[in-house]
């Protein structure tokens, strides 16, 4: 009788450990055989090398006692299920890893299997704690800064752990958002296995009143992804009305409860595709370091909005417009720490825009967008009329342009500073409609919120007993006036296709700029699947 793939595997890892048990006991007296392995094998990375030198090449795996089996069998064991992390088996190759295991005879071959392991829980605990891949490789829009952690240390605090299996645990985002991520992985799989949500709905718009075959369609496909209790209506009646605000309020939709051609797009996407979004998005957490304690702003920019987080717990939403989709707009992905306002701030309008928008417009009338101060170098204001604006270029523009504050201002009357060099803040606009629309991607590439003004009562309310008083006082001056931050605030702007919330289904939204796209062709090609290997 066959086993079953994952108990075959359990049981060739138990056979490799006991010949591994064996050999130990007959190889005690060939150390420096062992030794001589370990440095030889160990000799191309560096971390490595170091790790054992300074460990006089005592072994982390293979040395004798329980403490050694624990290690082993926790190691094994957590190559063997990668996948329920998302990463590809093949990666790791924990087959071959269990062969050598198996085959090793002398003591030499005992140091190449304590070196092969060292390396493999390498790849694992790196993969595991700050992604697989490099994210600036993948789009330069992405430009996070990735927090590898030392390969020395990694060992050191492996070898320093009583408890290696909750150790290996340890090393995956200790994060409600990756549990929530990995659990709707697992039930998409099996989803998946068993025909995803069925027939698509044939035709591009249904409202409420309708009959037929189409509204059947789109009843039992609400039913499948958990929107609707089992049904067997034909019209589309309250009960599918119902499930379709749902289903839009789940997907970042307008929630009028009519299945209009964008939301029978939505509906039609497959249960394939959401699950390479679930799966991109466990690539994008580990890739974040966030502190459990603690407030932050999360951006999220497919979603939209901008959000403050009081450990962990949402504490204010607003609508955002974010960067156009464009190669010179789109927003960009990172984190930062936001150290201020600007109240009554002045625009001081970026040299891309400067040279690219308004310069041709300068060259047609020297007198277009007056609202717009130009400085030359010395920080004097310049007489338009005295200048040919024709003898410029994009390249030797000379002047600064500024918009004085006002309600006019393109930044409305406060922006949120968390310094960097891709010049990106958080501010108001005065072009309020843009808030109205379902998908909002117009700026140059900052952050523009609808609520600005509640979003700074919300930031200073830990520092002033009247915030919002305090901010209208600073308002009513006109003048520009800075307010720092006593604490200091994370800011991550992220990008989530999918992501969970404490309650309530997993939210999806399009893929704006088409980077998720990329990440999941990465991750792809490095083996990652959508069905399991391990059957």
């Amino acid at each position: 009788m066959l086993l079953p793939v994952r108990a075959r595997k359990s049981f060739g890892q138990l056979g490799a450990l006991i010949s591994l048990m064996w050999l130990l006991a007959t190889a005690a007296q060939a150390f420096p055989a062992f030794k001589q392995a370990v440095a030889e094998s160990a000799a191309r990375d560096d971390a490595l090398a170091q790790f054992y030198r300074e460990a006089a090449y005592t072994p982390v795996w293979t040395g004798q006692g329980e403490e050694y089996v624990a290690r082993r069998k926790a190691l094994i064991n957590a190559l063997a299920n990668v996948e329920d992390h998302a990463l590809p088996a093949a990666r790791y190759n924990v087959d071959a890893l269990v062969s050598q295991m198996a085959t090793a005879k002398s003591a030499r071959d005992l140091g190449l299997v304590e070196v092969a392991l060292s390396k493999a829980y390498l790849t694992y605990a790196r993969d595991l704690t700050s992604g697989m891949l490099v994210p600036s490789r993948i789009d330069d829009g992405i430009v996070r800064k990735i927090e590898r952690r030392d390969r020395t240390e990694l060992l050191a605090s492996f070898v320093e752990n009583a408890e290696p299996k909750a150790f290996l645990r340890s090393l995956a985002p200790q994060t409600p958002e990756y549990t929530r991520l990995m659990k709707e992985k697992m039930r998409l799989q099996r989803l998946v296995s068993q025909g995803g949500w069925g027939s698509t709905v044939p035709v591009t718009k249904l409202e409420p009143g309708d009959k037929g075959d189409a509204v059947v369609a789109l009843r039992n496909r609400m039913m499948r992804m958990g929107f609707m209790t089992r049904s067997a209506t034909a019209s589309y009646d309250r009960d599918v009305e119902k499930a379709v605000q749902a289903f839009q309020i789940a997907h970042g939709l307008e929630s009028d409860g009519v299945a209009g051609k964008g939301t029978i797009t939505e509906i039609n996407v497959s249960a394939e595709t959401r699950l390479k979004s679930i799966m991109v998005a466990m690539e994008r957490e580990r890739w974040l370091t966030r502190d459990a304690i603690g407030r932050e702003v999360l951006v999220n920019l497919t979603d939209f909005t901008a959000k403050i987080l009081d450990d962990g717990k949402l504490t204010f939403r607003t609508r955002s417009v974010v960067g156009k989709n464009q190669s010179d707009r789109r927003s960009p992905e990172f984190s930062d720490v936001m150290e201020h306002m600007v109240i009554n701030p002045t625009w001081n309008v970026p040299r891309s825009i400067a040279t690219k928008e308004y310069l041709p417009m300068l060259k047609n009338n020297p007198n277009a967008v007056s609202y717009l101060r130009l400085v030359n170098g010395r920080g004097q204001t310049v007489d338009r009329s005295a200048v040919d604006f024709s003898q410029f270029t994009t390249r030797n523009f000379p002047f600064d342009m500024k918009q004085a504050p006002g309600n006019r201002n393109a930044l409305g009357l406060v922006k949120f500073m968390f310094p960097n060099r891709h010049n990106i803040y958080l501010h108001d606009t005065p072009q309020k409609a843009l808030f109205k629309r379902e998908i909002r991607a117009y700026s140059h590439g900052c952050i523009r919120l609808q609520d600005p003004f509640d979003f700074a009562y919300a930031l200073l309310a830990v520092q002033e007993d009247n915030p919002k008083a305090f901010f209208q006082s600073k308002l009513k001056t006109g003048r520009e006036t800075r307010v720092d931050l006593v604490t200091n605030i994370p800011v991550h702007i992220i990008y989530r296709t999918a992501y969970t919330e404490a309650k309530g289904p997993v939210q999806y939204r399009r893929d704006i700029y088409g980077r998720d796209a990329k990440i999941w062709k990465a991750l792809a090609n490095e083996g990652v699947a959508l069905t399991s290997h391990q059957g």
